[in-house]
């Protein structure tokens, strides 16, 4: 197992660094130090989930904490699941074709570009730079 890609090789390598470059005379000084800092870590952990359990009550002991994991979301498999699995619930996609109806129907009446009303678009010639605007940027 591995912490923030530290395995026990590479945190052996670093212990023996540190002995050489702190030296024998320092380096208790420095491992309590970190021993301290392990510690205070480990209570700001712990108060910060008694605070959460105060403030949420009871519902605290019901959310499924590994499912929250941000590190479990791979957003190949979100997209791929999304795009194949079939909508659920007999959903059709009339509210989607009414929105964006009505989307449409605001833009023509804002005199927005993508409505019927909006000037056709015309392509660039060969060679023509494309329109800048330099206070939009």
């Amino acid at each position: 197992m591995s912490l923030f890609g530290l395995t026990f090789d590479k945190l052996l390598v670093i212990g023996v660094l540190a002995v050489f470059l702190l030296g024998p005379e320092r380096l208790p000084g420095y491992a309590s130090k970190l021993a301290q800092l392990v510690r205070t870590l480990r209570d700001m952990a712990n108060g910060a989930k008694d605070r959460m359990r105060d403030e949420m009550g009871p519902e605290f002991d019901d959310v499924e904490w590994q499912k929250l994991d941000p590190r479990q979301y791979d957003p190949r498999r979100i997209i791929r699941d999304a795009l194949l699995d079939p909508p659920s619930g007999g959903s059709s996609t009339k509210p989607v074709s009414a929105a964006m109806a009505s989307s449409a129907a605001a833009a023509v009446a804002a005199g927005l570009p993508g409505g019927p009303a909006s000037p056709a678009v015309v392509p660039l010639a060969v060679g023509e730079n494309a329109p800048y605007d330099s206070e939009a940027t």
